[in-house]
């Protein structure tokens, strides 16, 4: 009697036959599916990279001219304007502008600094709620002159605001808002190209958020409110940057719309010194210092918003 002996099945699934699973070879990315400078030879990269380098740094070099003229003292910044370190670093200047100097002539720059802060946070607010209402109108309400006024909002921004000045001068006399903050604040508190911007966002937003809202009851305002602006944050933010950012730097209207110099702002301020109305001699360390704290707080706002803003400012470029 013969037995015999059984053999055991090869490894593997009896399903696919005994047959292991030929592992896939992992296939290199075609030209098309390769980053952009990966298709380049390094030497190129090299180059490329270099050069963006380069004109980083020319970019950057005036900054760092303005900082480094800062402390220096008057002579070494009148001898040696280009050098990036001073001879004989001071902070007198800084000192000056913030009155913690006795020995020469005080520098309203304080004054300067309130007066831009509150009316740069009245404008920018009132941009933010005047711009995001009339942009949500002009998208989704539906009323007679509506695409009239759509043109009236593009043909606005299409005109040049230094011709301009003599009518704001009129208006504001006629009112009697010259020479007062809410001359200063009024007329920038609505943006026609904010109002472009919303209006552009919320074309981009789906209408069925809104009728669902509108069949559980909520009205326009509602709706606006607690449905639409949540979901508009990133244009939002960008509002909030240009706002800031445009009436921070305005300098032509508040040229026509005070004459004391109580209403003075940053720009027309240092405007004001840099034509030699504070004092004799060139002064380039106290210039350049009040122009360096002066770029500060839009700087620290686009840093921190940064990645919202291109969010926001690329929203208008896709639909739905």
């Amino acid at each position: 009697m013969t037995t015999t002996e059984a053999i055991p099945p090869p490894p593997g699934p009896a399903a696919d036959g005994g047959r292991r699973p030929v592992p896939r070879r992992r296939s290199r990315p075609g030209p098309a599916e390769q980053p952009v400078l990966k298709r380049f030879p390094r030497p190129a990269r090299i180059a490329g990279y270099a050069l963006v380098i380069g004109l980083a740094l020319l970019y950057l070099l005036p900054f760092v001219l303005q900082v480094a003229n800062s402390f220096k003292t008057e002579p070494d910044a009148s001898a040696n304007p280009l050098a990036l370190w001073p001879a004989t670093p001071t902070t007198a200047a800084y000192e000056r502008l913030f009155g913690l100097s006795e020995s020469a002539e005080s520098v309203p720059f304080l004054r300067w600094l309130s007066n831009s802060f509150f009316v740069t946070v009245l404008v920018t607010a009132g941009r933010v709620l005047f711009d995001s209402m009339a942009g949500y109108a002009l998208a989704r309400l539906r009323f007679r002159g509506r695409a009239l006024l759509t043109a009236c909002v593009i043909g606005v921004m299409a005109v040049p605001g230094i011709v301009l000045l003599i009518p704001k001068f009129l208006v504001l006399n006629t009112f009697g808002m010259f020479d007062t903050y809410s001359g200063m604040v009024l007329p920038l508190m609505v943006d026609a190209a904010g109002i472009f911007i919303m209006k552009q966002f919320f074309e981009t937003l789906p209408r069925e958020v809104e009728e669902a809202a509108q069949i559980d009851g909520a009205g326009v305002l509602r709706i606006f409110w607690s449905v639409v602006l949540p979901m508009a944050r990133p244009a939002l933010i960008t509002l909030t940057i240009l706002s800031f950012q445009g009436s921070w730097n305005e300098f032509t209207h508040f040229l026509v719309s005070t004459q004391s110099e109580q209403y003075e702002t940053l720009t027309t301020g240092l405007a004001r010194f840099v034509s030699g109305g504070l004092g004799g001699g060139n002064q380039f360390p106290l210039k350049l210092a009040a122009a360096a704290l002066s770029t500060i707080p839009v700087a620290v706002l686009f840093f921190c918003f940064q990645r919202y803003f291109i969010r926001g400012a690329n929203a208008g470029s896709v639909k739905d």
